[in-house]
């Protein structure tokens, strides 16, 4: 049998995508040991005699590389500093020339400057900063092909700035990728002063919602994350565009398949996580956009009614990513988390629930609230979280979630409601199912749940088989709600039949 090649590609950007590895103090750890969880599987593979072979592209991370180098992958492995190949610094050298004179032949022309820009000099000054990174070269070329600016003042000011590393071998294994750093560094501090704050605060939001984003645009994004933060509409993408360099401003710019982070390379997203000082005096917290973005988001759940259309998209977006944003939100970050579980009491989630149930992707945003909600330890509000001085309010945002839930699932039992629905039966089914199950330490609210489907048997019976078929013998919760309801409306019935005239 042929053997498989199997590429795996990046493992050095490899990290847990569980919400929780990615606090801070843990991002570290948490990266090292799932990557060298996934060699350990390779070698486990390899030791079964499969017929596989493996390609691994990886930056040199002193985990990976020690972890390759032991004796357990010594005789199995064959490795190559890409580094020690020359053919990719003629690579470089070729697109930075190209590139240069594609810039060139749009200048007009310098009189006072004889020879032809960018000239020898120049070019070779910019590959030795580049170091034989394709990656640094195209970030300039980016940064100075700016139709609102000059890009010989731009180039020129990147290549003026001193930096701490003359010898190539420094600018190549990029482990700690220093000049790549550095030169992202140069470009934020190009940007405008006035311009910062907005900056700083869109990069801080950005970084918030990218995986909700995952198969969006930048501008998308951003006009749902400016109409929830208050900012003038395109304010958001305005405040970007000297980060074109970095960042997809354009749904048609080019090699744009993977719009998983917004940034042109996961290089820039890193920087952001490990150097959020990003300048002196220009500091990112992710917390900021967080928090002003779950207060936007719950604004906006105030506006949602029962039998309206959800059409604008940064309600939509709410209703699904809130929740994740609730999780993602750190107290110890916060000098007033009062106010958010104020803000929480403040909107009647009922609306919200009943229309989340029309959209699989809004769907999901409540399963995540009705998983665990009788919980009292485990419940979305208090999960990982303690509230030291604002208990009390805690508790009731838990109470209120609960009545809102339950009141949302009485409201769509009733077949005048749950006709607006049946286009979506399944979504609708898959949340009751949710709810169901997490009432079983609340018989108060599963018997309520009884009660309405009881009401839709009774009034609709055609509308209670089929939500009943959807859901029957999937979970135990769920077939015995349909069961007592079957009964009650039997024992109703004979209660009837059986009573004397008056």
């Amino acid at each position: 049998m042929p053997h498989r090649l199997v590429i795996i590609d990046g493992l050095d950007e490899c990290i847990n995508s569980d919400q929780q590895s990615r606090v801070e103090k843990q991002y570290a750890e948490d990266q090292e040991r799932v990557q060298v969880r996934v060699l350990e599987l390779i070698r486990t593979l390899h030791s079964h005699n499969l017929p596989l072979c493996f390609l691994i592209l990886s930056r040199p991370e002193p985990w990976i590389k020690r972890h390759i180098e032991s004796r357990s992958f010594q005789f199995i492995t064959d490795t190559l500093d890409l580094y020690q190949v020359g053919d990719h610094l003629e690579d470089v050298e070729k697109f930075v020339k190209d590139e240069l004179a594609r810039i060139a032949e749009s200048l007009d022309p310098q009189p006072e400057n004889n020879e032809e820009w960018p000239g020898e000099d120049i070019v070779n000054d910019f590959l030795r900063r580049a170091g034989g990174h394709m990656l640094y070269a195209a970030t300039v070329i980016r940064h100075i092909d700016d139709p609102y600016d000059d890009p010989l003042r731009r180039l020129q000011d990147i290549l003026n700035y001193r930096i701490n590393f003359n010898r190539t071998s420094d600018l190549a294994h990029s482990t700690p990728f220093s000049s790549l750093h550095e030169l992202y560094r140069q470009i934020i501090r190009s940007c405008p002063q006035a311009n910062q704050s907005t900056m700083v605060a869109v990069l801080e939001e950005l970084d918030v919602v990218r995986d909700y984003f995952a198969q969006d645009t930048t501008s998308n994004a951003l006009n749902i994350v400016d109409r929830l933060t208050g900012r003038a509409p395109g304010r958001g993408i305005k405040a970007l565009r000297p980060l074109h360099a970095l960042i997809r401003l354009s749904s048609n710019d080019g090699n744009s398949i993977d719009k998983t982070t917004f940034y042109y390379h996961s290089s820039f997203a890193e920087f952001l996580k490990q150097q959020p000082q990003l300048l002196p005096d220009v500091t990112l917290n992710v917390q900021k956009g967080v928090r002003r973005l779950l207060v936007g988001c719950l604004k906006s759940l105030s506006a949602i009614t029962m039998n309206g259309q959800v059409g604008e998209e940064h309600v939509n977006f709410s209703m699904a990513y809130w929740p994740t944003l609730w999780s993602a939100w750190e107290l110890i970050e916060d000098p007033d988390p009062s106010s958010l579980l104020r803000a929480l009491l403040a909107v009647d989630f009922t609306p919200s629930f009943v229309q989340s149930t029309k959209n699989p992707r809004t769907s999901v945003g409540m399963m995540r609230i009705l998983h665990n909600l009788y919980q009292p330890t485990q419940n979305f509000v208090v999960f990982c979280k303690s509230y030291p001085g604002c208990a009390p309010l805690a508790e009731d945002a838990v109470t209120h979630l609960r009545a809102s839930a339950e009141g949302a699932f009485v409201y769509l039992m009733d077949p005048d409601n749950l006709t607006g629905h049946l286009g979506v039966f399944d979504w609708l089914a898959v949340c009751l199912e949710s709810y169901v199950t997490s009432t079983g330490d609340c018989p108060s609210a599963f018997n309520s749940v009884v009660r309405a489907s009881r009401g839709l048997l009774e009034k609709q019976e055609a509308l209670f088989e089929k939500l009943e078929q959807l859901v029957q013998g999937r979970l135990p919760a769920t077939a015995k709600m349909f069961k007592l309801a079957r009964q009650g409306a039997e024992e109703c019935n004979i209660h009837t039949v059986t009573s004397p005239s008056v």
